[in-house]
C-alpha cells in the first residue's frame, strides 16, 4: 500500500474542500467503514495521496424517523444497525433483510450505508492489479470472452460488471433518494438515477457522484398503506458472499390482486436493475403460477448471457417466483 496522509474533517464542508475538483483526479478518497477502499488500496487499484476520514463528522451515523413517516439514514450508519433497527424493520422490511444478507457479522459491523452504495466492481479482472481492463482505463473488458460466471446478463457492454451492493436494489425498490453535498451545496437525487450504465456515461465510473461531492444521507419515503416487501438473494456460500442474483420486491395488494409493484434486480446488471415493464404486467393480476411465469419471462426477456453465466436467467426467474409467492402468503 502506498503511503498517504489521513485527514479527519469535523464537518462535511471541510471534507468537500479536501476532495479533488477535477474528474479523473484520484489524489484523495473518502473513508467510511473502509471495507472496500482499503482493499482497493492494498491491491494498488487506487493510490490516493489523501484519505479523508468521515467518522469525525457528527450526525452521519444516525437513523431518524421523521414526522411524515419517512426514514433518514446517515451515510455512516452501519449495515448491522440497519438490519437491527426497529423502525427499518417495521417500515422497510426488505431493507432490513438486504442488510442482514451482507457479508459476515464482522463486515456488517464495520461496513457503512454510504460505502455499501458506492462499492466498486468485484469482477476478477478489475480486482487484479495485473489486468489492464476497460474499467481501469484499458481497451478491453476481459470478462466478455474470459471468466464471466459472476458478470452481467442485463445492461452489459462495453463493460460487464455487476453492481455488488445489496442495499441499493432494496432502496431503489423503496423509492429512496440520496443527498449529495458539494461546493455548491446540497442536491437530492433519486437513487434509481444515481447509478450509470457503462454504455451511458464514463465507463470508469458507476455513479453520478462528482469527485468533490459527499453522499451524506439516504431518505426512504414513508410506506404507503398495504405495502409488503421482501429481499431474496442467492449466493454460492451461506455467508461472506455477494449475490449471484437478488430480487427486491414491493407489492401493494387489493385482496388477492396486485394493485401495483416495484421490482428491482441485483447481481445481474451494472446497476440495480428496475423492471418497469414487469411492474406494469403485474398490475391487476392475481399471484398464481401463470403470473409468476409471465413476470420472470418479462423481467429477463432482454438478458444476454455470456459464456459462463446463462444460469442466472432461470435462477433469477426462480427468485422472482419465490418473492411473489412469499408476499402473497
Amino acid at each position: 500500500m502506498k503511503a498517504f496522509e489521513l485527514y479527519n474533517p469535523k464537518t462535511v464542508a471541510e471534507a468537500v474542500k479536501l476532495l479533488p475538483a477535477r474528474e479523473g483526479d484520484d489524489s484523495a478518497r473518502l473513508l467510511a467503514g473502509g471495507q472496500d477502499l482499503l482493499t482497493e488500496m492494498k491491491e494498488h487499484l487506487v493510490e490516493p495521496e489523501r484519505v479523508v476520514n468521515l467518522k469525525h463528522v457528527p450526525g452521519l451515523d444516525k437513523i431518524e424517523l421523521a414526522a411524515d413517516g419517512s426514514l433518514a439514514l446517515g451515510a455512516l450508519v452501519t449495515v448491522q444497525e440497519i438490519a437491527d433497527d426497529a423502525s427499518v424493520r417495521e417500515r422497510a422490511a426488505l431493507l432490513a433483510e438486504a442488510a442482514g444478507s451482507v457479508g459476515s457479522p464482522q463486515i456488517r459491523a464495520m461496513g457503512t450505508l454510504g460505502g455499501n452504495l458506492n462499492q466498486r466492481p468485484r469482477c476478477w479482472y478489475y480486482r487484479s492489479e495485473h489486468a489492464p481492463c476497460l474499467k481501469k482505463g484499458g481497451t478491453e473488458c476481459f470478462s466478455y470472452e474470459g471468466k464471466n460466471k459472476y458478470n452481467a446478463i442485463l445492461g452489459g457492454g462495453p463493460s460487464y460488471i455487476v453492481h455488488p451492493s445489496d442495499l441499493a436494489p432494496a432502496l431503489v425498490a423503496l423509492g429512496a433518494e440520496v443527498t449529495l453535498v458539494g461546493p455548491g451545496g446540497e442536491r437530492q437525487v433519486a437513487l434509481e438515477h444515481y447509478y450509470t450504465l457503462p454504455a451511458a456515461g464514463d465507463v470508469l465510473r458507476e455513479t453520478i457522484l462528482a469527485p468533490n461531492e459527499v453522499l451524506t444521507r439516504v431518505r426512504v419515503p414513508a410506506p404507503e398503506p398495504g405495502m409488503r416487501s421482501t429481499y431474496l438473494k442467492f449466493q454460492e456460500r451461506g455467508s461472506y458472499d455477494f449475490a449471484l442474483s437478488a430480487v427486491a420486491l414491493c407489492l401493494w395488494l387489493d385482496g388477492a390482486k396486485i394493485q401495483r409493484a416495484r421490482l428491482v434486480l441485483g447481481g445481474v446488471a451494472p446497476t440495480p436493475w428496475r423492471c418497469a415493464s414487469t411492474e406494469a404486467l403485474l398490475a391487476g393480476r392475481s399471484i398464481d403460477a401463470e403470473t409468476c411465469q409471465a413476470a420472470g419471462a418479462e423481467a429477463l426477456k432482454a438478458a444476454q448471457p455470456l459464456s459462463e453465466n446463462g444460469f442466472k436467467v432461470p435462477l433469477t426467474k426462480g427468485l422472482i417466483t419465490r418473492a411473489l409467492k412469499k408476499l402473497s402468503a
